[in-house]
């Protein structure tokens, strides 16, 4: 059995489908065939029935009953005799054990059994009924045999007289019901047989059909993975909404996905490069000068190389700052997904105005922040918050002052600095961009992107506008409450971090 589980499997689907088709065809065609000929053999046994009730309905002699039971003999006699019904049938009368007395006309000797005999036992005892059977006669041939107490009708007056220790035996023979139902049974199986492989052919070409989006689908696939072409796509009707239907969108959304995010990576690749290209450049000069002064004995001025070794370092910050941000714009959703949790966003808020005033110290960070509680990931939204305020800190004139405020799960922060030109607005999130004016400040130009990034997945929104007066507005928008949800600690420092 499992080696044939295992060979039906190893068989294409379409001809999985087919035989399956067949089978499910077969069965039922089996089924219907099979109830079919039992109702017709039903009815031909119900009409033989019939006939053999109508066969016992001609009254019977007494005198004719005793001689027959007197010359009781079981070969038929060609001379007639009224102890008859028609030529077709056989007619005998049995005796209480067992002994058959047949008619002169009768077609033949049926084969008593015990059935017959209990009927005589029955009729003794004052319970008269009929038995239907079917049985043999003496060459073998069957017959349908009806069994009855012998009531005599004529030669005792008007009342009918039941005959004591004896039955009435009639009987016709099945050869042609047997004949019409063996050609039912042919012509049945046939039919069953045509229909079975129509069935199967139906179902092949079925399959075909039903399956040929899929084979497109496999083809696509191939070739994706034989070419890495992303550009392919399956054609499918706008109106439909069938299961192929469905899986080619999918196949196209998933291709379109993985076209996006290779040319995303791509560019982020090459952006990457080319920002690393110029701190490495610099720290490489820079490592290069002091090299040769110590290899040539030639030592620069103490401030010279003070210069360069405050270069050398703030270039390697830099550099670890890009490395940092590149990492964080590469990490996946599904190794957010796991840190996702309920968090106090005004504590989230507050411990980036920590960090914001130690970067600004010559600065006046003003705050007011209600309590608000967001889903999302600690370490992210609090990274998001510094870069926003970041910009601030680093944008604001000596002595400035950056605003913040928390209100309805909508964070503003305003600096008054020399603000974002309008033209410049629809490319402050994109990745490695920075303004002309802000070059030759420290920075990779992801910070913003970051934001955004960050913002999205938590499911908010976020935007950068020039502000009254000067300077520029940074507004955040996150979804949730002002009061902590029933999961999430009472008190912030039970919070997880």
């Amino acid at each position: 059995m499992n080696a044939l589980r295992r060979r039906f499997r190893s068989l294409p689907i379409r001809s999985r489908l087919a035989l399956l088709v067949a089978a499910a065809v077969a069965f039922g065609v089996a089924a219907v065939s099979v109830t079919c000929w039992f109702l017709v053999q039903g009815k031909l046994y119900d009409q033989v029935d019939d006939d053999l009730k109508q066969a016992t309905k001609r009254p019977q002699q007494y005198s004719e009953v005793v001689g027959a039971l007197a010359d009781c003999t079981q070969i038929p006699e060609t001379t007639p005799n009224e102890l008859r019904t028609r030529d077709a049938y056989y007619l005998q009368l049995v005796k209480a054990d067992g002994t058959a007395c047949v008619s002169s006309n009768s077609a033949g000797v049926v084969k008593v059994t015990a059935s017959d005999k209990a009927v005589i036992r029955e009729a003794a005892a004052g319970e008269g009924r009929l038995v239907f059977r079917n049985g043999v006669d003496g060459d073998g041939n069957a017959v349908r045999v009806l069994t009855l107490p012998l009531i005599v009708t004529q030669g005792l007056g008007d009342q009918p007289h039941l005959f004591p220790g004896t039955a009435l035996l009639v009987a016709s023979p099945l050869k042609s019901t047997q004949a019409t139902l063996k050609d039912l049974a042919l012509i049945l199986l046939l039919v069953s047989g045509i229909g079975v492989v129509g069935a199967g052919a139906a179902g092949l070409a079925v399959a075909r059909a039903g399956l040929r989006p899929v084979d497109r689908l496999t083809e696509a696939v191939e070739h994706v993975a034989r070419t890495e072409d992303l550009t392919i796509r399956i054609p499918v009707e706008d109106d439909s909404e069938d299961e192929i239907a469905r899986l080619s969108r999918s196949f196209n959304s998933m291709t379109a996905s993985l076209a996006s995010s290779r040319e995303l990576q791509q560019q982020l690749i090459a952006d990457a490069g080319h920002e690393l290209r110029t701190p490495l450049t610099s720290l490489r000069t820079n490592i290069e000068l002091l090299s040769r002064s110590e290899e040539t004995g030639r030592p620069l001025p103490e401030a010279d190389r003070k210069a360069l070794l405050a270069s050398v370092k703030a270039q390697m910050t830099e550099l670890a700052s890009l490395i940092g941000d590149l990492q964080e714009l590469s990490r996946s959703e599904g190794q957010r997904g796991e840190r996702i949790q309920v968090i106090a966003f005004h504590d989230t808020v507050q411990e980036a105005l920590r960090r914001a005033r130690l970067r600004g110290p010559e600065l006046t960070i003003t705050a007011e922040l209600d309590d608000w509680y967001v889903r999302g990931e600690p370490a992210a939204l609090e990274r998001a918050v510094v870069n926003i305020l970041d910009n601030a800190v680093k944008f604001s004139p000596d002595g400035g002052t950056v605003e913040v405020r928390l209100h309805a799960g909508e964070l503003t922060v305003r600096d008054h600095g020399p603000g974002i030109a309008e033209e410049e607005l629809p490319h402050v999130f994109d990745r490695f961009w920075r303004s002309p004016s802000a070059r030759a400040l420290p920075g990779s130009g992801l910070g913003l992107s970051i934001v955004a990034r960050t913002v999205q997945q938590a499911g908010g929104e976020v935007r950068l506008a020039p502000a009254e007066g000067g300077g520029t507005v940074a507004t955040l928008r996150l979804p949730g409450a002002p009061t902590p949800p029933p999961e999430l600690p009472a008190h912030p420092a039970d919070q997880p971090r």
